[in-house]
């Protein structure tokens, strides 16, 4: 009998949902279980010191990690006797990713782990949910760490933006590599590297990805289908939809580092799904990326702290791998959407281990800049996402800050988001191309791949990692270039670093050296 509440399992409703009925007790499913890794605070230590700026750790091969820090055989074993007691099929483990799957139906699932599932409607459409607590025997109480999927609410938006179709005289766009070469990135191509995408829905065809690239003349990069948790390459013929956000990535990745393959992992839209398919990508032996780009977010207050604790455990797991987190900081300034009146910042852009990208307004002449400022529509609510966490502490590499807002200056308590930016505003956005048709697309979406192509050239051309950049990213502010004009809702930008665009947007030359 389960008899202790899973810590931070605790699930509300979504707003405006009601239950509409039980959920039906043979509807078959699949649950991601999370156990504790063994040497967590070895684990612990390597990534505390990557994070305070130690350059001198190794960084740890994927063979390595599995073996120092994956699943402990017993807990995998306590965990199938628990299934097998409970009618519960085991129909995949990882041990590197602490991973297993298990399959069942609503009424086995609801003996199990003590919860009532409901069928519950809401705006946005249906979805299987609970509330409250998640319950486990005392014997597994320190063995697992999440259990997630039992309710499968859609858990992230895409942060992209379509230019609106009665845009601003000023209105300008760029392709990827213009972008590119107006932040100075170096040359090269990406050659040897990989970036993984996490994608939560919709898909691409092969056929729009030979046309764009084709009018880039950039060549044919190799675009890589990974299928997560039964999800695969589905593209819904809508630019509208999600087809937008994997487009959107894959070509400002393809475009800017071309001779590096894209992984393109496609998983469900719950918070199993998410977590499963970073962790597919960090621990992919067969793909290896080096650099991973993820531009689907929500709201701190839209999670459970143990997804956020398991996801940012994720992110610690890359840093110690030399696999550097590109994460897209959201689009609705500093209510991240949020109604009420209260600042939110966008999970997972607030984990200390993820490099959050924050959005511009981009200005250029022929060859160059000619100003940049905070991305703000203000008329459809399109901004920069950023704040300060309420989950995440402060981390070292952050320590001294201050915020700026409109009610005045205060000093920086928890984690503060972004850590740097690139061009957002669809009124300055990306040509890009979506099922079948070309557009313009901005949102903080698009700094996240860019951010990351960037990292692809650099690992292209020192031929190794950049890995976990933040704290040296810090340490040199001086090699971004600093955004100090605009705001995003209740935060103002300020000279160094701020809660709209961090340190600012890529210095190609400075940073090259850099890393």
């Amino acid at each position: 009998m389960a008899d202790i509440s899973l810590r931070g399992s605790t699930r509300a409703a979504l707003p405006g949902a009601r239950e509409v009925a039980p959920a039906d007790p043979t509807e078959r499913f699949e649950v991601s279980v999370i156990v504790r890794r063994r040497a967590a605070e070895a684990m612990h230590s390597r990534a505390a010191a990557l994070a305070s700026g130690d350059r001198s750790q190794r960084w740890l091969s994927r063979e390595e990690f599995a073996q120092l820090h994956g699943a402990a055989e017993a807990d995998f074993a306590a965990v199938r006797a628990f299934a097998g007691e409970n009618g519960l099929v085991v129909v995949q483990e990882h041990a590197a990713r602490r991973t297993l799957i298990l399959s069942g139906t609503v009424a086995q699932f609801s003996a199990a782990f003590s919860v009532q599932l409901h069928h519950v409607e809401h705006a946005g459409g249906t979805y299987r949910g609970r509330t409250g607590d998640i319950r486990l025997p005392a014997e597994l109480a320190a063995v697992v760490e999440a259990v997630l999927g039992l309710d499968n609410r859609p858990q992230a938006k895409p942060h992209f933006r379509l230019r609106p179709p009665a845009s601003a005289v000023a209105a300008v766009s760029y392709s990827p590599t213009q972008v590119a070469a107006l932040y100075g990135f170096p040359a090269g191509a990406g050659a040897g590297e990989c970036v993984a995408l996490i994608e939560l829905g919709g898909g691409f065809r092969p056929a729009d990805l030979t046309t764009y690239f084709t009018g880039l003349k950039v060549g044919s990069p190799k675009v890589i289908a990974v299928s997560v948790d039964h999800a695969t390459n589905t593209p819904t013929g809508d630019g509208n939809g999600p087809d937008g956000e994997v487009m959107l990535d894959i070509e400002v990745v393809g475009s800017i580092a071309p001779q590096a393959s894209v992984a393109v992992y496609f998983a469900p839209n719950t918070d199993a799904g998410f977590l499963d398919a970073i962790t597919t990508a960090i621990h992919d032996t067969i793909n290896k990326p080096s650099v991973i780009s993820i531009s689907w977010g929500g709201p701190e207050s839209s999670w459970t702290s143990q997804a956020m604790t398991a996801m940012d455990s994720a992110f610690q797991a890359a840093a110690t791998l030399g696999l550097t987190v590109c994460v897209a900081s959201g689009d609705s300034g500093s209510s991240d959407g949020v109604t009420g009146g209260a600042d939110h910042v966008d999970f997972p852009a607030s984990s200390s281990f993820a490099l959050a990208c924050g959005g511009t307004s981009l200005q250029a002449g022929a060859t160059a800049i000619t100003s940049e400022t905070v991305w703000n529509d203000g008329s459809s609510g399109g901004a920069s996402g950023g704040g300060v966490s309420t989950f995440f502490t402060l981390p070292s590499w952050q320590q001294g800050l201050s915020v700026r807002g409109t009610t005045g200056q205060f000093a920086l308590a928890m984690r503060g988001v972004p850590d740097v930016a690139g061009d957002a505003d669809p009124e300055t956005g990306y040509d890009v191309r979506v099922d079948g048709a070309d557009t313009v697309i901005g949102g903080t979406s698009a700094v996240a791949p860019l951010w990351a192509a960037l990292i692809a050239r650099i690992n292209g051309i020192t031929g190794k990692p950049a890995g976990f950049i933040n704290a040296l990213l810090y340490q040199n502010a001086g090699a971004l270039r600093d955004i100090t004009a605009g705001g995003n809702g209740d935060f103002e930008a300020a000279p160094g670093w701020d809660a709209c665009t961090g340190l600012g947007s890529p210095n190609g030359p400075p940073l090259e050296r850099l890393l």
